[in-house]
């Protein structure tokens, strides 16, 4: 009686122990849950303070560094002005090269593109003298999409500077996009260098048909064509077949990397080659 009676009374201790542990578990789990769920909100809080720090700090920058939101230099909304030497809706069709040439080779290109920068330095002097000799013409549709994943100004202050460039003339366009796709001077994608007007002047010295020009200057300055660069970046965002930079077109027809894979991007001159003749077959 007396054995029963102890194990009885050991296995009571036992449960209120088991109890005990849980109820102590499930105490536990609930201070876990409030610790994270508060620091999740610290985090958020944080970062919503970043967010209106940096746009603040973008906003008060004036017309060195424009704010990813609401992108234009100055506190009016400017006139719009299409660039010299464009052509077609807003202006938004740049085309260079022979009059006579019966093909023309569309690039797709994104200012802050690194993949761009890779082509314009390794194919670029290629696909120019191609132009230049009659092979095709070259037209240009440029778009700002990083900025928008990246944020940031430096694509649409790049292609701002773009119009200012083409508005000199189709060589100068040409140069000072090279200049800005150089080794040298293209910054990493998560660098926003671009969004600043005296990064782009800088550059400008390398051309020379830009090297102290005061127009040049004045536009990009001025923000004379931040709304042409909007436009051309909406005509950008409404070519259904492109989704990434570089890409290129033949007559229409989406020329591709070998491999086939509308993905993989056209870096190198035996690649550009292959995906022309390809293109032309059609």
């Amino acid at each position: 009686m007396s054995n029963r009676n102890s194990q009885a009374n050991k296995q009571a201790a036992r449960e209120r122990m088991r109890a005990e542990r849980e109820r102590q578990a499930k105490k536990d789990k609930i201070r876990r849950q409030l610790i994270v769920g508060t620091s999740i909100v610290a985090v958020l809080g944080i970062a919503a303070g970043i967010g209106v720090a940096v746009t603040k700090m973008n906003s008060s920058n004036g017309s060195d560094s424009a704010s990813a939101d609401g992108w234009q230099s100055g506190p009016k909304k400017k006139k719009f002005v299409a660039p010299a030497n464009t052509s077609g809706k807003n202006g938004t069709d740049i085309i260079i090269g022979k009059k006579d040439a019966k093909k023309t080779v569309e690039v797709f290109e994104d200012p802050r593109c690194p993949v761009c920068a890779t082509f314009e330095q390794s194919t670029g002097e290629k696909v120019r003298k191609e132009m230049e000799d009659g092979k095709y013409k070259l037209s240009f549709t440029i778009g700002t999409f990083i900025d928008d994943g990246i944020p940031g100004s430096g694509s649409k202050n790049a292609l701002s500077a773009l119009g200012a460039a083409v508005n000199v003339s189709p060589e100068a366009f040409l140069d000072y996009k090279k200049a800005l796709f150089s080794p040298d001077n293209h910054p990493s994608e998560q660098d926003d260098a671009f969004g600043k007007d005296s990064r782009l002047i800088e550059i400008a010295q390398e051309v020379p048909a830009l090297k102290d020009n005061a127009s040049f200057k004045k536009a990009l300055k001025n923000g004379t064509y931040d709304p042409w660069a909007l436009k051309m970046s909406a005509k950008f965002q409404g070519v259904k077949d492109i989704s990434g930079t570089p890409s290129f077109k033949l007559n229409g027809t989406k020329m591709l990397a070998p491999g086939g894979d509308p993905r993989s991007p056209i870096t190198t001159p035996e690649a550009f080659d292959y995906a022309y003749k390809k293109a032309d077959k059609k």
